[in-house]
């Protein structure tokens, strides 16, 4: 209180030239609409850059909570655009028995290894959420793997960077395809062989998957053509580059094959 009373004493004349300041620019503001329009402009200035800032913090802070919002906006528009394909695709035949084939499940991933020979990776998703093995695992830039062993909350997906993964793929301009391996070296180039020799293809075309299994929709994007043997042979092998960073995965789709079943049961039959 004595340091209070100190400092009013000492810097009273400097307070109250200050205070009548004050007045004097209250004043004017008051009684002059262009003074006024002027003030209020700087204001909303100052304070607009403020409330800017605020909410870009805001937002930082709600980014994690906000992924998870448009992972889940993102799989609720894939199954609707999916009932969409089924419906145009199937108009002309039965527009009453159109049914929708694949669903997407979104999730995240907990556990990603990508340096092993074979790689296994960890989701937060299990059979709680309608997950079953032989999932396909995919995100918004390509194939991840399939769904390999599935716990109530969690499953563990075997990783395409795994010396046992087989995936049909093929090429997006052309109805040729192959298997899609990885021969453990560069965790974002794997192999794509047994092509038809009779297939044209150049660096940098695209791969997506085949379609030729019940687990893959087809076209799902994978990567482009990195490197080709200078002799094509028989059995060709090509290098491609993933689209996906897979040391750098995050949010998920797996992805439900409603008709998996009665494919499987019409192609026993035939056996």
């Amino acid at each position: 209180m004595q340091q209070l009373l100190y400092f009013l004493q000492r810097y009273k004349n400097f307070l109250f030239f200050l205070f009548l300041e004050i007045i004097a620019v209250a004043l004017i503001i008051n009684n002059h609409s262009f003074h006024r329009s002027k003030f209020i402009s700087s204001t909303n200035f100052i304070t607009g850059g403020f409330y800017e800032k605020s909410a870009n913090f805001s937002e930082y802070l709600y980014l994690k909570s906000r992924n998870k919002e448009l992972s889940l906006e993102n799989s609720i528009l894939k199954n609707k655009l999916e009932v969409l394909a089924t419906i145009v695709d199937t108009v002309n035949i039965d527009t009453l028995n159109s049914t929708q084939q694949f669903l997407y499940i979104n999730g995240k991933i907990n556990n990603n290894p990508y340096n092993n020979i074979d790689n296994f990776i960890t989701i937060n998703r299990g059979s709680n959420h309608g997950v079953t093995k032989e999932m396909a695992v995919i995100n918004s830039k390509g194939i991840i793997g399939i769904t390999d062993n599935v716990g109530s909350k969690y499953s563990r997906v075997q990783s395409i960077l795994n010396s046992k993964s087989k995936i049909n793929a093929g090429f997006k301009n052309n109805n040729y395809y192959g298997t899609l391996k990885w021969n453990g070296n560069n965790y974002n180039t794997v192999q794509l062989t047994d092509i038809p020799r009779q297939a044209v293809l150049k660096i940098g075309d695209t791969i997506v998957t085949g379609g030729k299994s019940t687990i893959f929709p087809k076209g799902i994007p994978i990567g482009s053509i990195r490197k080709i043997p200078e002799k094509l042979s028989a059995a060709n092998t090509i290098d491609i580059k993933l689209f996906n960073d897979m040391a750098n995965l995050g949010h998920i789709y797996i992805v439900t094959n409603l008709d998996k079943e009665a494919i499987k049961s019409i192609e026993n039959n035939n056996e």
